[in-house]
């Protein structure tokens, strides 16, 4: 099963993400999201300079305004393309 990076504040989402196999890695420092799939952010900290230095290879979504859910749809749509 794919390997999820989640933001350690989005603990729902976490857990709804396990609840369909998905093996979550806690994103607590960028060292984390190395070797993910896919990551899940809060998109609270997004970077006002715009700069694009990440070590994350997969894609990114931003949980903000979405339920666990929406979150976990967005997962599956971005792994299954």
């Amino acid at each position: 099963m794919s390997k999820i990076g989640v933001e350690q504040s989005l603990t729902n989402v976490q857990d709804a993400l396990r609840a369909k196999g998905y093996d979550i890695v806690e994103l607590k420092q960028e060292s984390d999201a190395q070797g993910v799939d896919c990551c899940v952010v809060t998109g609270l900290d997004s970077n006002v300079l715009g700069e694009q230095t990440t070590s994350i290879k997969g894609s990114v979504i931003e949980a903000n305004g979405l339920t666990a859910d929406e979150v976990c749809q967005q997962v599956e749509q971005k792994l299954n393309h």
